[in-house]
């Protein structure tokens, strides 16, 4: 009996704490709101899943304590809930919410232990659960005060190459159009992102244009700004985000987007001996929230991704010709 009473309670925690984070998401992501709150903000990163942990062991720890490992995971359950529900009803895309899910399953995990210790010293009053639920309500305002910050980050990608510079170069102009077999982008494919098709170029000399096409849309329109033979490219890439269809990228993480744009790249072909070339790529990108810190450790993991697929595609086929 007392087993069915403490999981009857723990169903209750979990169901009010994903209530609670779908209402915050939803008032979060209204448009009358924008003024005050946004999904892309510190108040909700870290405080929706801190009140979600707290009210999902604040409940079910009402009759009985669990222990200290029921309050650091009891809470990823809640998480894991709202997870499947926003998706379900799509709103929340799947790359940004696995993106969210590492720090959402750690702050749940701080609220859980804040309302185990809350319930271990016996201070079980409605007044802290409510102050508690309160913390985005407080912090967004003054977040938005404050503002988001614009800062400038560069992804640097490098392979060697077994052939000679003629047969690189043109692999690095022109990229001829790449089947699924040889996208080796694991990473940004299993977010959901566009996978590269092809990019070309109409004159190789500053002033050329090239364009970087990928599948579901989307095509980044490059200018080269500095070119030497056989040596670097390098060109500025803009993308129209009103260009890119809706279904192509979560408008969170759209490339020219209010968040994320990427601003430049570059080819550098450095040779090691006669039929040996080491082929540098990096690009430029910025980011533009109120948690950059946590947004770049995804936004250079994608960046390289895509990079070091599009160095191995230009290996294989140097290496091959």
């Amino acid at each position: 009996m007392k087993n069915t009473k403490r999981l009857e309670w723990l169903f209750i925690g979990v169901i009010v704490a994903v209530i609670v984070g779908v209402c915050y998401r939803v008032l979060f992501n209204a448009g009358w709101m924008a003024f005050m709150f946004s999904v892309m903000s510190i108040s909700f990163l870290l405080g929706i899943p801190l009140v979600m942990g707290f009210i999902t062991v604040y409940y079910a720890e009402r009759n009985r304590l669990y222990g200290l490992g029921f309050a650091i995971t009891g809470p990823w359950i809640s998480i894991m809930a709202l997870f499947f529900i926003t998706i379900l009803v799509s709103l929340e895309g799947w790359a940004c919410w696995l993106m969210a899910l590492p720090i959402f399953m750690i702050m749940s995990s701080i609220g859980g232990l804040w309302a185990h210790h809350i319930r271990k010293k016996k201070h079980n009053n409605r007044l802290q659960l409510s102050l508690v639920v309160l913390i985005p309500f407080i912090i967004s305002p003054v977040e938005h005060f404050i503002g988001a910050s614009t800062t400038n980050y560069k992804a640097y990608t490098e392979i060697t190459i077994n052939a000679s510079k003629e047969h690189i170069w043109n692999n690095v102009t022109r990229v001829r159009a790449i089947n699924e077999k040889q996208d080796s982008a694991s990473f940004t494919r299993f977010l959901g992102f566009p996978r590269p098709i092809k990019a070309e170029l109409d004159t190789n000399a500053v002033g050329g244009r090239r364009k970087a096409i990928f599948d579901k849309g989307l095509v980044f329109d490059e200018h080269v700004t500095a070119y030497q033979p056989y040596k670097l490219m390098q060109f500025t890439i803009s993308a129209n985000p009103y260009a890119i269809p809706s279904t192509t990228m979560d408008k969170h993480i759209v490339v020219g987007g209010e968040y994320f744009d990427v601003l430049n790249g570059t080819y550098e072909l450095e040779r090691i001996n006669d039929n040996t070339y080491k082929l540098h790529l990096y690009s430029n990108f910025k980011l533009h929230t109120t948690f950059n810190f946590y947004a770049d450790i995804w936004a250079g993991l994608i960046m390289k991704d895509i990079q070091q697929n599009i160095l191995k595609v230009i290996k294989q086929r140097s290496e091959s010709e």
